[in-house]
């Protein structure tokens, strides 16, 4: 990974930890985030998950549109570090323990490498 590779990681990190910090305390059942890239094809490569304890409870965030809101907050800090994305929507996926649990045993590590395009 070149220097400017691990700058941008590290800012990349900083800024999905606010919006993971912001949606832990708005949204009902949301756990966690995490992000996935090839540097050799960024930002287009860039794949952010949002995770949710359960089916319902994403289903629940979706008929709030929080889903949206979510998906708000990572271009507001992805803009602040200057990483500009077209259409955040292709770039964030939802997820849930539940169904990671039901598919894949759990495996998140072969969850996303299976299912992350």
């Amino acid at each position: 990974m070149k220097k400017t590779d691990k700058k941008t990681e590290k800012a990349l990190i900083a800024a999905l930890h606010k919006v993971c910090n912001d949606a832990l305390d708005k949204v009902e059942g949301f756990e966690w985030l995490t992000h996935l890239v090839s540097f050799s094809d960024f930002p287009n490569s860039l794949r952010i998950v949002c995770v949710f304890k359960s089916n319902d409870s994403l289903e629940q965030a979706r008929k709030k549109n929080l889903d949206h809101w979510l998906c708000e907050c990572i271009q507001q800090q992805l803009g602040d570090i200057e990483i500009l994305l077209r259409d955040i929507g292709k770039h964030v996926q939802f997820e849930t323990e539940e169904n990671c649990e039901i598919e894949n045993n759990g495996d998140w590590g072969k969850r996303l490498n299976n299912t992350i395009h």
